[in-house]
This record gives C-alpha cells, sequence and structure tokens, in this order.
C-alpha cells in the first residue's frame, strides 16, 4: 500500500511541477491570459482528439469489448445516481451561485487531467477506460450540465455531438471497431501530437490558477464544502457503488480516480456562457485543482486496495 501511495503522489508531483511551469510563465508575464484561451483551442480541437485516436489504434477483441461496454454502463449509472443525489445541494445558495457548485461538484476535469493521470498512473491500455468515460461525461456534460446551469431550453443535440471531445471519440470508435490502422507516416504524427496532451494540460491549468485570489477562495466556506464533496465524497461514493460488481482492477482505479479529478475547467465556461455565478466557478475549479494534490494519492489507494491491486 505505501509502494502504491508513493507511486500515485510521484505521479501527481510530477503533474503539479507542470502545472508550475504554466503558473510561473504567466506570473511573469511570459503566457498571457489572451494566449490561455489559444492553447485551450489547440488542447481541445487537435492535440485531445489526437491522444484518443492514437488510444486505440490497438486490436480489436470481443473481450475488449465487452469490457468497455460494462465500463460504460457503470459510468453511466454512476453521473445518474450522482446526479440525483446532488438535487438538495446548495439550495441556500442565490440561484446563480448553487448552480455554479453544484455542477462544480458533479463534474471533473476528466479530459484536460483525468486522461494524462490514467496515462501516467496506469498505462497506456487503461486510456481505453478512460475515453469510455470521456465519452459518457460529455454526453452528461452537454444535457444534464446544460439544463443545470442554463435551463431545458438550452439544451442542443448539435451541441453535445458536435464539439471536439465527441468529434474525436467517434473517430477514434470507428477506427478501431473497424479494424483500421493508421498508416505508419500518419500513425506517427497522431501519436506526436496526442503525446503533447499531458504536459500542454498542465501548463494551461498552471496558467488559469496564476490569476486566482487565493485570499478570496480560502475565505468562501461553499467552495471548500464543494471541494469536499468533488475530492471525497464524488470518489468514495464510486468505489464503495462499483465495488460490489467486481470490475477488474483497471477500470474499478481509472473510475475512482476519474471520480476524484478536480472540478471541470468547463464550469467556469457554462457560468459565462449561461449567465451564473463565474467568480465562484472560477475560484472552485482552482482550489478544487489546488487540493486535488492531497486527495488524489488518497484516491489511488483506495481504488487499489478495494480493487486488489496493491
Amino acid at each position: 500500500m505505501v509502494q502504491y501511495l508513493l507511486m500515485v503522489s510521484s505521479q501527481v508531483g510530477t503533474m503539479f511541477l507542470m502545472m508550475a511551469v504554466g503558473f510561473l510563465l504567466a506570473k511573469r508575464g511570459l503566457l498571457t491570459q489572451q494566449g490561455i484561451p489559444q492553447m485551450t483551442n489547440l488542447l481541445l480541437t487537435a492535440v485531445l482528439p489526437c491522444m484518443l485516436v492514437d488510444a486505440l489504434q490497438i486490436q480489436r477483441t470481443p473481450d475488449l469489448l465487452g469490457a468497455m461496454g460494462y465500463a460504460a454502463l457503470l459510468v453511466a449509472g454512476l453521473y445518474v445516481l450522482c446526479c440525483l443525489l446532488s438535487v438538495p445541494l446548495f439550495r441556500r445558495q442565490n440561484p446563480a451561485t448553487g448552480k455554479a457548485l453544484r455542477f462544480g461538484a458533479l463534474y471533473g476535469n476528466v479530459g484536460f487531467m483525468g486522461m494524462p493521470l490514467i496515462q501516467l498512473v496506469l498505462g497506456e491500455h487503461a486510456l481505453v477506460y478512460g475515453i469510455i468515460n470521456l465519452v459518457v461525461f460529455n454526453v452528461f456534460n452537454w444535457s444534464h450540465g446544460v439544463v443545470l446551469m442554463g435551463g431545458r431550453r438550452q439544451v442542443s443535440l448539435k451541441q453535445a455531438v458536435l464539439n471536439p471531445g465527441i468529434i474525436g471519440t467517434i473517430v477514434a470508435l470507428v477506427l478501431f471497431l473497424c479494424g483500421i490502422t493508421l498508416p505508419p507516416m500518419v500513425g506517427n504524427a497522431v501519436g506526436f501530437v496526442g503525446s503533447m496532451n499531458t504536459p500542454l494540460a498542465m501548463v494551461i491549468i498552471g496558467a488559469q490558477m496564476a490569476s486566482a485570489d487565493w485570499g478570496a477562495v480560502f475565505r468562501n466556506r461553499s467552495i471548500l464544502v464543494a471541494c469536499l464533496l468533488k475530492l471525497a465524497a464524488m470518489p468514495l461514493l464510486a468505489a464503495l457503488i462499483l465495488y460490489p460488481f467486481h470490475p477488474e482492477a483497471d477500470l474499478y482505479c481509472t473510475l475512482v480516480l476519474l471520480a476524484g479529478v478536480p472540478t471541470a475547467s468547463i464550469t467556469a465556461m457554462f457560468a459565462q456562457r449561461y449567465g451564473q455565478d463565474v467568480a465562484t466557478s472560477a475560484q472552485l475549479v482552482t482550489v478544487s485543482t489546488l487540493l486535488s494534490i492531497l486527495t488524489l494519492p488518497c484516491c489511488g489507494v483506495l481504488a487499489a486496495l478495494l480493487s486488489g491491486a496493491a
């Protein structure tokens, strides 16, 4: 157990050192707040889709297909349950703040932080389960998440399907299911671009954290409660609910770790778009990311112990 704790802590520490690069560059003015959206667009529209395609350039087998389908059912079930349990949360806050906090407690940074974490801790082979989680995340994020933030009239099937994460996943799944292997020249290019996912995502997150008002963040009890729900309650709930189903170790560890990643950066984007509390959303993303350096190793140890991987 100690060895596993040290391994997860080491990988999380590596991620935070990469975040520190972005933080320092932003503090010194070498990476401006105007440049961060451009880097985010690069990550969303090119790097993340390439990483998804490269991760699924593997041999299709009946066992793997069955495991992927099983993973999708488990993840969808977890999201449904968490959405239902979140209904009474933050009702005493004003509606704009309450919606932002509820969204942030539900939806984690699966793409930017979760996928790099799975890649570093569990290895390339576990990315298959991470991709399934990302697909389900996008479906719920662009349906339930939009309803939560903007109301039912804001839900758009076009937006839910035509976003870079879903398009990249569809392309990756089509190639995988059809057994199509990219030519070496194309495959190498896709792999090299996709390999930027971890460092680029961490630098972006670090740069975003540089503009935070840390004093205001830690004085807001509601934000700390939302962080506790996202970083501790969510992974613990996932671990306990999944345990009776006895999924294989990599799947179990993937789902528990992804349940414990910090609040998704899209929380602030949705708050801006649908007129909710943008400041609280941005603060929640920042402080949950910072605190996750303490909680993610614990999530990893919990998952390893219950799955028998430690």
